[in-house]
């Protein structure tokens, strides 16, 4: 299986970033979806994954348009690996927040509001506490939650980009 990707990867790296931006972009579809067309409101660790999610998009989608040059794909892997690790630790937080719900659930601030109404140094902090919003399970597929499938699509793509950063930095010319 390994051996499978790394060839995929070497021998067609355009392809895979190319389908990496597509498929954040197809994530990035569904939430609005189940936004818009279902009626979820996202809470703010929702929102921080989007915009990291839209990060990787564009992290990929450059990498398509450089090409296969040996260092803009190990520092734009690298840089997609890390996004990605922090899409995956934001929405690792909120599976935690998922199973074991803070016993006075609240409706907290939403996130443009949180941004707008305090520095920096607050608001963060209140991301990434999370709310009652953040704790409730308004959505499943095959018994995982919106969280659930979040993180294991931001380590998947958190795997490519850094299989991506190897190769190429093996690779030699």
């Amino acid at each position: 299986m390994w051996r499978a990707v790394t060839t995929v990867v070497r021998g067609y790296p355009r392809l895979v970033w190319v389908a990496v931006a597509v498929w954040c972009v197809g994530l990035l579809g569904f939430g609005l979806y189940l936004q818009h067309g279902v009626g979820l409101e996202p809470c703010p660790m929702c929102i921080v994954q989007r915009y990291t999610l839209v990060l990787v998009a564009l992290v990929a989608a450059l990498g398509a348009w450089l090409g296969t040059g040996r260092w803009a794909r190990v520092g734009l892997g690298g840089l997609m690996g890390v996004l990605a690790g922090f899409g995956a630790f934001v929405a690792a937080r909120q599976s935690w927040l998922q199973w074991y719900p803070p016993e006075e659930a609240s409706c907290g601030r939403d996130f443009y509001g949180m941004i707008e109404t305090f520095p920096l140094q607050r608001a963060v902090p209140m991301i990434f506490k999370g709310s009652g919003d953040c704790a409730a399970i308004d959505w499943t597929f095959l018994g995982l939650t919106i969280a659930n499938w979040s993180f294991l699509n931001f380590g998947l793509v958190g795997v490519v980009g850094l299989v991506l950063a190897v190769e190429a930095a093996r690779r030699r010319r």
